[in-house]
């Protein structure tokens, strides 16, 4: 079956993402086969500025964890600087003692 031919459980892309011509896809990660998969643009930031990866990339997972937990408040009756602070201590004990193997398989988009 082709990728055209499946229906994918797809998040939409961002208005402000279709409007802005230098939109550029960072991340996009997936669970399928009971496993993470991520498709991710390394290298952007070696390559066009003096910014190291690292720090960029702290930068985007900062912003998306603030983006989900305002989401989260949006969606319920959840307070979005508990639920930023619950997403960070998730995020810290993850790193410290993992909850599974990294097995999932990632795609590098140049």
């Amino acid at each position: 079956m082709t990728h055209e031919a499946m229906k994918l459980n797809q998040r939409p892309i961002p208005e402000a993402a279709l409007r802005d011509g230098d939109a550029v896809e960072m991340l996009r990660v997936w669970i399928a086969e009971q496993r993470l998969h991520c498709s991710m643009k390394i290298g952007m930031y070696r390559e066009t500025t003096n910014i190291p990866e690292e720090k960029a990339w702290g930068t985007i997972l900062a912003d998306s964890a603030r983006h989900v937990a305002n989401a989260l408040e949006a969606g319920s009756t959840s307070n979005a600087s508990e639920s930023l602070q619950k997403i960070r201590d998730a995020f810290i004990r993850e790193l410290g003692a993992p909850t599974s193997e990294v097995t999932g398989d990632f795609v590098l988009r140049h």
